[in-house]
């Protein structure tokens, strides 16, 4: 049995171990495989370097990695305790009463978010088995990540940096008898896509409508615009672009609304992903007018069944930032503008 001690600072966290660990990592500071007794997390010091001598640790008997946040939880499952790290650049911010925006001080150029772990097996493992499981680990957190469909520009700055090591005990001799391993037995794919969904409760980080449209390059601005390019009347164009960016942004909390958008979001990635066999955007887009019902049902939600009449100009007309959207979702803002549009000249 291992004999795991934890010891934190506010400069470092050490997961020692007094009869060393096999360890396996991507560790900035370490050789791939070593013999180790103390796993160090470094808390980033930007501006002044990390004297590793003050650790007071012999060479080679260390592996350690710098990062921005020291906030982490453990878990126990079976023979497997499970180290989960994270820092995050990325507040969630009020846009208005009712929608919320992520957002970074940093900018989405520089921001990051990343979720690491330092995984112990309390068995005797092989240098070969070792690397397996890390290597199923690498896969088992890039599948679970890309299957939760964040908003692209969250997705373009998650895990850049992020960090691994599997740890397991150490063979008392060459010609030891290794434990035979599975990795079901060690419910380890379990344990990391808790510990992601649990990191993410622990970071606060829920996407909205909002970061959706941003992640399609679409702002409020761009759809008042594309609003108010078919407004003729120049002495009631201030105060009906004051009215629609108001009704835009009180349409966007309605939740029939945001349903009906993130279908249309959702299914253009997957078709111009060639995600469905049956369907090749390119050869059977000039059959394909479910957008255009989605972009009428929309306009309806909004604006009534008179919106439905403004549809048709939108949808023709495609000004601004709607003639630049991709297929389908053109035709599904154009009744988004529509029935705010309607709504507005409604009042």
């Amino acid at each position: 049995m291992g004999r795991v001690n934890i010891i934190e600072k506010d400069y470092a966290l050490f997961i020692n171990n007094p009869n060393h660990f096999l360890a396996v990592s991507d560790f900035t500071d370490g050789d791939g495989i070593n013999i180790v007794e103390n796993v160090n997390i470094i808390k980033s010091n930007k501006g002044s370097k990390t004297n590793k001598k003050s650790l007071n640790q012999e060479e080679r008997q260390y592996i350690a990695q710098e990062t921005d946040s020291l906030n982490y939880f453990r878990k126990f499952y079976d023979d497997v305790t499970l180290y989960t790290f994270w820092d995050n650049d990325i507040i969630i911010q009020d846009f208005t009463d009712d929608l919320q925006v992520a957002n970074s001080p940093k900018g989405f150029g520089d921001a990051e978010i990343n979720i690491s772990h330092v995984i112990y097996i309390d068995k005797v493992l092989s240098k070969k088995d070792l690397i397996k499981v890390f290597k199923f680990i690498s896969k088992t957190k890039a599948k679970y990540l890309a299957n939760l469909n964040l908003p692209f520009h969250i997705n373009n700055i998650l895990n850049n940096n992020d960090f691994l090591a599997v740890l397991s005990n150490v063979p008392k001799n060459d010609a030891y008898d290794f434990d035979e391993v599975g990795l079901d037995e060690l419910n380890i794919k379990k344990a990391i896509e808790d510990s992601i969904d649990e990191a993410f409760e622990r970071l606060d980080l829920t996407f909205g409508i909002l970061d959706f449209l941003v992640s399609k390059g679409i702002l409020i601005g761009d759809l008042v615009e594309a609003g108010m390019e078919l407004v003729d009347d120049a002495e009631l164009f201030d105060e009906l672009s004051k009215k629609l960016e108001a009704q835009i942004l009180k349409s966007l909390a309605d939740v029939n609304v945001i349903a009906l958008l993130m279908i249309a979001i959702r299914m253009e990635k997957d078709f111009a992903e060639n995600r469905i066999r049956e369907i090749d955007i390119d050869d059977s887009s000039s059959f394909l007018y479910t957008t255009e019902v989605l972009g009428l049902t929309i306009s309806n939600q909004i604006g009534g069944t008179k919106a439905n009449f403004n549809f048709n100009n939108y949808y023709m007309l495609k000004p601004g930032i709607i003639y630049g959207l991709p297929h389908g979702l053109s035709e599904v803002f154009a009744g988004f503008i529509a029935g705010c549009m309607s709504k507005v000249l409604e009042e």
